[in-house]
């Protein structure tokens, strides 16, 4: 049993599996929490503000299953809507924000305190389905929007019920605990939005709100052939300093803080920085509204290929390799079986044909062990599930 557990061990490590935890978690991937509070025609704003913070971080690269949208979805269709099944934030109808490619993970009367609590802290009952979880863990980095009614530590969910700002912070303690989030990033569109981070007490989690405790929050336009507004002031101007950004930009998010003018928005942007740990200055806007996408692009399949002679030089740790496989494989070969294979080819043969070869006999050689493999455990469990099939019976007439 030993030696099938390791020979099972040293296939992972050849196929590139990591054999050792990593330590600390670093930030390596992205989730958003997109939330629309409001339900109703004269709401349009709220909805229309949901989906092109959805549209925004989609296109820059945050995949669908590592988005929970949830939203009443009562706009697109509304027997009022003039443009049946489109959504706009612009009165120049350029842009229809439902589109084909909407994927609402909560819909309607499923928007419920009961719920979004649910989906951030991961209390789900048994029969949810993963496409309803936040399914984040300590290396996420999760962004959290939130738009509709509110007004001094509260937030409304459909005119039913409303959520309180020690309700979030008490969620985000637990998610804290529970290894949910590296760091948060909490983004709230809605009256007096800056009192609803006031009862935080959880690390890395930096708020931002669109008004000040006593201040309204305002729609921008409205769309005459629409007949109601269709976005709001924060959201708006959110989305004209992403417009021009994409996956690749170093845009800061200081940046985006320090791009609110009071006069536009009508309030004054506040946002909380005591409990994150780094400087805004740092932190690129993509590591929230991006996704996280670590590509190295070579010449060949391998870097041993390009005859780059450092290819073996990199960092063995599995926390910074790039090709696993690649620098496990010269770790062994290192060690003077490389020296010792190269010495039997041909003098004329380059340095480049060496390597393809080698790497070939690796890769056979690798079959047949795991050829070995497959025989061996053949064997096993013939032996248990046939114990008496290896005598010989005399053959009677």
């Amino acid at each position: 049993m030993v030696i099938m557990v390791s020979m099972v061990s040293m296939l992972l490590l050849c196929e590139g599996g990591d054999a050792f935890p990593l330590g600390a978690a670093s930030h390596t991937n992205n989730w958003a929490v997109l939330v629309c509070t409001s339900r109703y025609w004269f709401n349009y704003r709220h909805m229309a503000n949901t989906l092109s913070l959805y549209r925004t971080v989609k296109r820059l690269g945050v995949p669908d299953d590592h988005i929970i949208l949830m939203l009443a979805d009562d706009v697109a269709c509304n027997a009022r809507n003039s443009y049946p099944a489109q959504v706009f934030n612009n009165e120049n109808h350029r842009l229809n924000l439902y589109g084909d490619n909407i994927e609402a993970n909560y819909r309607g009367y499923e928007v419920t305190v009961e719920n979004f609590l649910r989906v951030l802290t991961g209390r789900h009952d048994e029969a949810v389905p993963k496409s309803k979880r936040l399914l984040s863990d300590e290396g996420s980095n999760v962004l959290l929007y939130m738009t509709g009614h509110g007004g001094d530590e509260f937030l409304k969910f459909q005119d039913a019920e409303e959520i309180q700002s020690r309700d979030l912070a008490d969620a985000f303690a637990q998610m804290h605990e529970k290894r949910r989030y590296k760091e948060l990033l909490v983004m709230v569109d809605t009256c007096q939005a800056a009192t609803l981070h006031s009862q935080l007490y959880s690390p890395s989690v930096l708020a931002v709100g669109s008004s000040l405790k006593g201040e309204n929050s305002y729609s921008h336009h409205l769309d005459a052939d629409v007949g109601v507004s269709v976005v709001d002031r924060f959201t708006y101007y959110t989305l004209q300093f992403f417009e021009d950004l994409d996956i690749h930009s170093n845009a800061t998010i200081h940046s985006l803080l320090q791009s609110y003018d009071p006069s536009q928005l009508m309030s004054h942007m506040d946002y909380r920085t005591d409990l994150f740990s780094r400087s805004l200055e740092k932190v690129p806007v993509t590591d929230f509204f991006g996704s996280v996408m670590r590509i190295k692009h070579t010449k060949a399949a391998y870097a041993g290929f390009t005859g780059d002679p450092s290819w073996a030089s990199h960092s063995s740790s599995p926390q910074n390799s790039e090709n696993f496989l690649e620098e496990a494989t010269a770790k062994t070969l290192m060690s003077g079986v490389l020296d010792k294979k190269e010495q039997e080819y041909p003098a004329g043969m380059s340095q480049h044909g060496q390597r393809e070869t080698l790497w070939r006999e690796v890769d056979r050689d690798r079959m047949v062990v795991l050829g070995l493999f497959v025989l061996v455990l053949a064997v096993a469990f013939s032996s248990i599930m046939f114990p008496g099939s290896h005598r010989t019976t005399p053959f009677k007439h």
